[in-house]
């Protein structure tokens, strides 16, 4: 008769050699794995650092722009709670800096007029087949792409996401695939991707974004900001979700309490 010893032990070891072979085969059909990043709004307590968040948005507007719409943030949402911290003001005026198609107008005519708060960010081009023309592919909208992308993590490990509460694994893969061009005389090839040919040659070099608060001017912090800036934009209610939901805790813990409380009130001179 077996031994309910060996049988968990055979249950564990069978567990972690499955585990063992879903990183294995994460690793071979999506590139390497990557690495498990600090972000200031991880865990049930995190929120987005606003001075980060302005550093993303100025590397996406001078960079990623170019190729990538923003299709379902408007310029109104900066300014908003738990954003990048901009003023109204300085949204109006960004806006103003954007050409954006309107009408038709009394002549039945569409024209092109100056961004207001209330416009979403204009796409680089007029449809996805000019882009396709231009880049000779599709650049996603990276409006919702850190929550869009993601990548296999092997048996135990997505099970232990849960209780973790590791919620980063798309704005995770995005630092790691900007930061996955490791041949330099192939700029196509990305560590991370799936393939390992990616069809956006490295978009980023040390020096080409200008901060003006000091931040180290580098690939990694680059990446690192327009990374926390695009799960903004895939998320921005994330501080209010969490709020929201420590209250409906405390609430439920509160409301369990008092429900005890009175069960004993009410069956304390009842014969069991």
């Amino acid at each position: 008769m077996v031994q309910p010893k060996t049988l968990i032990l055979s249950a564990v070891l069978a567990i972690g050699l499955t585990g063992l072979t879903g990183i294995a085969l994460a690793e071979d059909q999506h590139g390497s794995v990557p690495e498990r990043q600090s972000w200031s709004f991880g865990g049930p307590f995190g929120t987005f650092d606003q001075a980060q968040l302005q550093r993303g948005f100025k590397v996406y507007r001078e960079v990623c722009s170019n190729c990538h719409g923003l299709s379902k943030v408007a310029f109104r949402n900066l300014a908003e709670e738990g954003g990048p911290g901009f003023t109204e003001a300085q949204v109006k005026a960004l806006a103003a800096e954007y050409k954006v198609k309107d009408g038709p107008n009394d002549q039945g005519e569409m024209f092109e007029r100056a961004g207001r708060a209330s416009d979403r960010f204009p796409s680089p081009f007029p449809n996805p087949e000019a882009a396709r023309a231009s880049l000779g592919a599709i650049p996603p909208d990276m409006s919702l792409l850190a929550k869009a992308r993601s990548y296999p993590r092997g048996t135990p490990l997505f099970l232990a996401d849960p209780i973790l509460q590791y919620q980063e694994h798309g704005v995770d893969y995005i630092y790691a695939l900007l930061n996955g061009y490791s041949k330099k005389d192939d700029p196509n090839w990305n560590d991370y991707f799936p393939g390992n040919k990616i069809g956006m040659p490295n978009p980023l070099a040390d020096g080409q974004v200008d901060y003006t608060d000091g931040t180290p001017a580098t690939v990694k912090q680059y990446a690192k900001d327009v990374s926390a800036f695009l799960m903004w934009t895939a998320e921005p209610k994330l501080e209010e979700r969490k709020k929201t939901g420590f209250r409906v805790i405390a609430f439920l813990i509160l409301l369990a309490g008092l429900t005890y409380l009175t069960k004993r009130k009410i069956w304390a001179n009842v014969a069991h």
